[in-house]
């Protein structure tokens, strides 16, 4: 029998609870498998919470990005067959040693990437591949402010954006992420907590302001992020950590510079087949030439998911956290 996290009732970590599951064999268009990692991130916790709603409704398994080894392949699946290594940033249904999985969001990992770097970086190191290369197309002209920099998402950016010759600065809580974020393509890290990150953005851009700031962070740093971007530069709003931000009136960008204002979505980026290989083949690619390195730093057991998303919010984490089934 299966094992999963089942969320029966929305609410805090306590609510994530395993159990054993009966999986049924994969249907026409999936493939079941063996899952070898699972990765956790914050959009897990806005479905938990009923911040944002599972399509299944309740109760449902949580969980986003996985890797793992094709055990069983439907009917009407040819691209895909046993003992296949493979990877997905799909729907809910991660958080289980064991799952079906429709072909069409599942991608092939190169020898080369383990699973467990796998399951790390596919919905965080998507994320960064499109905020940077599709959302604001960065390069050397670029100069940039991403918050939660020593978060997952926000390590691989760094990296990123740095190996695209972008200035790259960025926002941290203690002076140990302030160091790895520094360690990770980051040329300024400022501590939003003992400093006012306006200012230092104003000061290290000698007023210009950046051309894109990059927030998951939400409530917190809005509006407070549009007063550090040029006129007509962008504010990208992809994720809301310290809560959604309510209550805009559009009339701000105007008067903060005739700014633009995105809230994109991984879905959105790869939402077909081609977008879906190209997004993910640019990842492989950017990890296999070292400019890239995916940063494992907290595992947890399947079991223990409740205790992993405790830490996460409590900003005890960084880089990604990965369950072991």
């Amino acid at each position: 029998m299966a094992q999963a996290i089942v969320v029966r009732a929305l609410g805090g970590p306590e609510v994530l609870k395993i159990e054993g599951i009966t999986l049924s064999p994969p249907g026409p268009g999936e493939v079941q498998i063996r899952q070898v990692a699972v990765g956790v991130n914050f959009i897990d916790v806005y479905f938990r919470t009923g911040l944002y709603k599972s399509a299944e409704g309740l109760p449902f398994i949580p969980g986003k990005e996985g890797a793992g080894i094709v055990t069983a392949v439907g009917d009407n699946v040819s691209t895909f067959a046993v003992g296949d290594r493979v990877a997905y940033a799909s729907s809910d249904g991660a958080y289980s040693s064991e799952r079906n999985v429709e072909v069409s969001q599942l991608v092939k990992v190169p020898d080369d990437i383990t699973l467990e770097t796998a399951a790390a970086m596919m919905l965080k190191g998507m994320t960064a591949q499109y905020l940077l290369n599709q959302t604001f197309k960065v390069g050397p002209e670029t100069t940039l402010l991403f918050h939660a920099a020593a978060g997952g998402v926000g390590l691989i950016a760094g990296q990123w954006a740095k190996a695209l010759g972008a200035t790259v600065i960025g926002t941290a809580g203690s002076q140990d992420k302030i160091d790895l974020a520094l360690a990770h393509g980051y040329d300024h890290v400022i501590n939003y907590r003992t400093d006012n990150f306006v200012t230092q953005v104003k000061e290290i851009t000698n007023g210009k302001g950046v051309d894109v700031v990059y927030d998951s962070v939400g409530r917190d740093t809005f509006p407070a992020s549009l007063d550090c971007i040029r006129p007509r530069g962008l504010w990208v709003s992809f994720g809301n950590s310290s809560g959604p931000v309510e209550g805009v009136n559009i009339g701000i960008l105007a008067q903060k510079g005739s700014l633009f204002a995105t809230r994109p979505t991984l879905f959105s980026y790869v939402s077909t087949r081609p977008a879906l290989e190209a997004c993910a083949n640019s990842l492989f690619d950017v990890v296999q030439s070292n400019k890239v390195r995916i940063n494992i730093n907290q595992t947890y057991a399947l079991a223990d998911a409740s205790k992993a998303h405790a830490d996460l919010e409590a900003r005890k984490t960084s880089g990604t956290t990965l369950l072991i089934p």
